[in-house]
């Protein structure tokens, strides 16, 4: 019997990365495998995280595995914590320049919970909040919702997602790694057309040093269910399943 693909919901936000082209048979085997390990996690809602560096591929991964999860029969609904930062216009109240400010500040946890993660849960309402601030105009999308369907499952991508404030939320977590030079290298080419000369300065100043204070305190790889090397797109390897 043949499987009809599902329907992806795509955040409204105006940052958005494409999905990337057909992988190697490499990377489609181990896109394949997590899709597989995520479905077996049961029928009703599940709730997904993609954390990692700067540019380790988080949101690449979450497109494809969208992709894999629909033509298996499962809706999913697409987020991005990027869309859940707290509003610039409030910066003046608190540091969100700085490393650590950036990862004490830029996010607002309690919106994540409330108008994404709990209505995703197996006893939530299933209205979810795809974006509640978009990261580039600085409309506040949150009256916008999506109703979750029973089997539907949400693939979160973002650094951070593994802090208390959100991770006992998650049914499944994946940690892309990656080494801090690549992310770094990565990062600042993917930024330069928007932030031109200052992008190596917001990867080293602000970018590097959050990482550095998130794996000092909460060590993410150690709770992630699922690890893979993703330093080369095209041969990631799968370090725990």
């Amino acid at each position: 019997m043949e499987v009809r693909r599902a329907r992806v919901h795509r955040s409204v936000s105006t940052w958005q990365q494409p999905t990337p082209p057909a992988g190697t048979p490499e990377r489609t085997a181990v896109v394949e495998r997590i899709a597989e390990r995520i479905l077996r996690l049961g029928a009703g809602r599940l709730r997904v995280a993609i954390d990692g560096l700067t540019a380790a591929g988080k949101t690449g991964l979450g497109h494809e595995l969208a992709e894999q999860i629909s033509a298996a029969g499962r809706p999913v609904l697409r987020a991005s914590l990027d869309d859940f930062k707290r509003p610039w216009r409030e910066a003046h109240l608190y540091d969100r320049t700085s490393g650590e400010g950036y990862y004490r500040n830029a996010f607002d946890y309690p919106a994540i919970v409330s108008l994404l993660l709990q209505p995703a849960g197996p006893r939530g309402s299933g209205r979810c909040v795809l974006c509640g601030i978009d990261p580039l105009t600085q409309q506040d999308h949150s009256a916008i919702t999506v109703q979750a369907p029973p089997d539907a499952v949400v693939v979160v991508d973002g650094v951070f997602a593994f802090r208390p404030e959100i991770n006992e939320h998650w049914d499944l977590r994946i940690w892309l790694e990656v080494d801090p030079e690549v992310s770094l290298r990565r990062g600042i080419a993917r930024d330069q057309a928007m932030e031109g000369s200052g992008a190596e300065s917001l990867h080293r100043d602000r970018y590097v040093p959050a990482e550095r204070l998130y794996i000092a305190e909460v060590g993410p790889a150690r709770l992630a269910e699922v690890v893979v090397d993703n330093t080369d797109f095209d041969h990631p390897r799968i370090l725990r399943i």
